[in-house]
């Protein structure tokens, strides 16, 4: 099991220097990847009583692709990954060229990890239709795909009209793997399992196994090798201590999970230096170096 940590993007400053420490940090540690959340804009809840959201216009976000850029140049092996870019939202062509751009200037690193997002706010915001983003994320993939492994593609489907066109350059992954979070309702899992080269499932360590089995019977039922599929666990500081989150990615290593991630994010970690001692007390009891 690959063992990354999510960018706390939110909890440390935001100067280049924080941020190359962080990043070269992890890496000298032997973490497999950093995994980075995405939104574009927060809303100011103060004008929408009665509506809940998980985060607001006060929310810190880098924006993901314009940091793995900068991350590109300052690291060597670790795994860059988005967690998750919400596709639906953005312009597919634009999205599978900035892609390949930061897989070039990696070195073929990028874990392309995306989905529908919750936020209607930033659907308004972007010009984009936030009730057809499932039908329109199955698309938006095929056509990315067909974008990073041709030159020349010609696409015409019911969303996307491509004649004849390509991008340049091409990724160094050929295609670049793409992973889905979520999975609320029947219709995201089997959407995961048909078209999804992995999946960011969102439950406890606890619920690992069920998640995991049923998600691997999806995979199977739609023709495809749950041997390559991955699937990505999460263990969050905030669980406990160093023999809870030692339980907890032992539970997720059970169940068959290929990555797991250490989140010191919204954990209240006072410093950079704070989360950076956090992922050395884990990295004591679940060594990142061992697969």
């Amino acid at each position: 099991m690959r063992i990354g940590v999510t960018f706390p993007q939110a909890d440390i400053p935001t100067d280049r220097a924080a941020v190359k420490e962080y990043a070269q940090t992890v890496e000298a540690m032997g973490f497999w990847h950093i995994a980075v959340y995405d939104h574009v804009l927060g809303a100011n809840p103060a004008s929408r009583p009665g509506q809940r959201f998980f985060y607001n216009h006060e929310s810190l976000f880098h924006e993901p692709m314009v940091l793995f850029g900068y991350l590109a140049g300052l690291t060597e092996t670790v795994e860059l990954v988005s967690k998750i870019i919400i596709l639906p939202q953005r312009q597919t062509v634009l999205a599978a060229k900035q892609a390949a751009a930061v897989d070039v200037l990696s070195g073929g690193r990028l874990r392309y990890g995306v989905g529908l997002g919750w936020n209607a706010v930033e659907y308004e915001a972007l010009n984009e239709d936030f009730h057809n983003r499932g039908t329109r994320l199955e698309e938006q993939v095929a056509v990315m795909r067909s974008l990073w492994a041709e030159p020349l593609v010609t696409f015409q489907g019911a969303y996307h009209t491509i004649t004849d066109a390509g991008i340049n350059p091409l990724p160094i992954q050929r295609p670049i793997p793409v992973w889905i979070g979520g999975g609320a309702v029947d219709a995201s899992f089997g959407r995961i399992a048909r078209i999804g080269d992995g999946w960011f499932p969102q439950v406890p360590a606890t619920g690992a196994k069920e998640a995991v089995e049923r998600m691997q019977g999806l995979v199977r039922d739609a023709g495809r090798d749950v041997a390559t599929f991955g699937i990505e666990g999460s263990v969050n500081l905030s669980l406990g201590g160093p023999q809870e989150w030692a339980e907890a990615t032992d539970l997720w290593r059970a169940a068959g999970a290929s990555h797991l991630a250490f989140t010191t994010l919204n954990a209240k970690l006072p410093t950079l230096a704070a989360h950076l001692d956090a992922l050395r007390q884990f990295a004591e009891v679940v060594d990142p170096r061992a697969e």
